[in-house]
């Protein structure tokens, strides 16, 4: 009997950083969204629920202009990330206006999961290979371990020609476990060229160095090509919920000077997790290249890939016909 395997969409903020629902560009030829391939890729793979986390006020919308295309498809469910949706004893302070972060998206659903699941950002185009890898590491799992997985991609297949990217530098050990993540600002190196101290435009690449800068402030060092970061692809279990809810104390408390702005943020979870030794993830690698619009001048670049994959016969043309 075929395991069910869920697929939970971080869509809250989506199209956030271009102006909201309206504003987001599609990107296919038939004016499919980068969440339409997500839903459509989980569901070659074998996942049978998708489950979009939203806001509340963005309910219609979202189903009208996502929800109504994929439903026929496979079972949705809608969760609300509202700063309200805490536990017991908790409370934001007035004031606060942008949601919690990750964690707390992932926690608001909780009420709609009772099976493995896989966490992904809704503005990510992830790839086939990806969403295949993730149904099987899952449809393996039972459904209270804490035996975690994460989609790694090769850093060389996440970058983007327009400007840094933030990444997460993933250390593996011998048995592909994860060790730590190093949240970083990543980029091809550049150089000024010697005796143009102004124009910026006199800047050439180093080789094919990649330099990654520690968003703690540390010092800088040189990722290989084929070195693994993490892209917000999580695989969990609903096990995650009972430990996202503990670490709400720790949270507030360490930051109780600056609860109008601070995230509490899925990757600190799981860090923390496998520093205290109450659960493991797994690093699955992928062939897939990741594809996002970090900065506008991504557009062109996304669409060009996106009609590759069209014409090569990975995707139909009207991806829902």
């Amino acid at each position: 009997m075929k395991k069910d395997v869920t697929l939970v969409i971080l869509a809250a903020g989506m199209g956030s950083r271009f102006g909201g629902l309206k504003q987001i560009e599609p990107m296919g030829p038939s004016d499919e969204f980068i969440i339409d391939y997500s839903v459509y890729d989980a569901i070659k793979a074998g996942f049978n629920k998708i489950v979009f986390i939203i806001k509340r006020e963005n309910y219609e919308l979202f189903k009208e202009t996502i929800g109504k295309r994929v439903e026929p498809h496979i079972k949705v469910e809608y969760a609300f990330q509202e700063l309200n949706n805490l536990p017991k004893g908790w409370d934001i302070p007035s004031g606060r206006m942008k949601p919690l972060g990750t964690a707390h998206a992932v926690l608001c659903a909780k009420d709609y999961v009772n099976e493995p699941f896989a966490m992904i950002n809704s503005d990510d185009f992830y790839g086939r290979d990806a969403f295949i890898k993730a149904y099987e590491y899952l449809s393996n799992i039972d459904n209270d371990s804490s035996k975690y997985g994460m989609i790694g991609y090769m850093v060389a297949n996440t970058l983007t020609e327009n400007g840094s990217v933030k990444r997460g530098v993933c250390e593996v050990d011998s048995n592909n476990y994860l060790k730590s993540i190093t949240e970083s600002k990543i980029e091809k190196a550049f150089q000024k060229k010697k005796g143009d101290e102004i124009d910026e435009s006199k800047i050439e690449k180093i080789g094919n160095e990649i330099v990654a800068s520690p968003l703690d402030g540390s010092d800088s060092f040189t990722v290989n090509s084929d070195d693994t970061v993490s892209m917000n692809f999580l695989l969990f279990t609903p096990s995650i919920f009972g430990y996202i809810k503990e670490g709400f104390s720790k949270f507030f408390i360490d930051n109780k000077e600056d609860l109008l702005t601070s995230e509490y943020l899925i990757p600190d979870v799981v860090s923390n997790l496998i520093k205290d030794g109450k659960a493991s993830m797994k690093v699955i690698r992928t062939t897939a290249s990741w594809h996002g619009v970090t900065y506008r001048e991504d557009t062109p670049d996304v669409k060009n890939s996106i009609k590759k994959l069209v014409d090569e016969g990975e995707y139909k043309e009207n991806l829902w016909s």
